[in-house]
């Protein structure tokens, strides 16, 4: 017998839920009747489409990526940040008023971003502060002040009371603090669980 009149052998079908065997007419062929061979290829069709949006995805974030400004990279830095002093500080009482309660919590800071942008991002500087005392009251310097000494002590505060360098980050240096920061509160998340 030759290879060009050998018979196949029969094979199982390809779809899961048809249990029948057949003898193929041609080699590649793993379906045993139309029906199953129109459920393969939409199989195949529907990995090709969600390959296809992945893919579409990843350039739509590429492009979008491309069009951030260093304002939207600051923002997302800031908020990563923020989000880190919430967790970091979860168990401490509201900086400026001293009490725990059940509404919302913003990241204060005691040199505010206008006044002093070079410690945006110091953690000295920033603090778990209860909403009503950071927005309503703008911060209650007074009192952030004074419970601000007792937990990071005299020398720290001086520091961040005392003259700074301007601060001009590049965009990269903001992406890297971005990932530090959103590491950072993974780490808490995990550590919190």
């Amino acid at each position: 017998m030759t290879l060009a009149t050998r018979r196949p052998r029969p094979k199982k079908c390809a779809v899961t839920t048809c249990t029948a065997t057949f003898v193929p007419v041609q080699s590649f062929q793993s379906w045993c009747s139309p029906d199953c061979a129109i459920v393969i290829a939409r199989k195949k069709q529907s990995r090709e489409r969600k390959s296809i949006e992945q893919r579409e995805r990843r350039e739509i974030k590429v492009r979008k990526e491309a069009l951030k400004g260093r304002g939207d990279h600051l923002r997302e830095a800031q908020a990563a940040f923020n989000e880190f002093i919430r967790l970091r500080d979860a168990e401490q009482p509201c900086i400026s008023c001293g009490r725990h309660h059940q509404g919302k919590y913003d990241a204060g800071h005691y040199r505010s971003v206008g006044a002093c942008p070079e410690l945006r991002f110091d953690e000295d500087n920033v603090h778990k502060q209860c909403s009503p005392c950071n927005t309503h009251k703008s911060g209650d310097i007074l009192n952030y002040r004074i419970n601000l000494e007792q937990r990071i002590g005299p020398e720290r505060l001086s520091r961040l009371e005392g003259p700074h360098q301007p601060l001009k980050l590049t965009i990269d240096e903001i992406k890297a603090i971005k990932a530090h920061y959103r590491a950072r509160v993974r780490e808490l998340k995990k550590g919190a669980a």
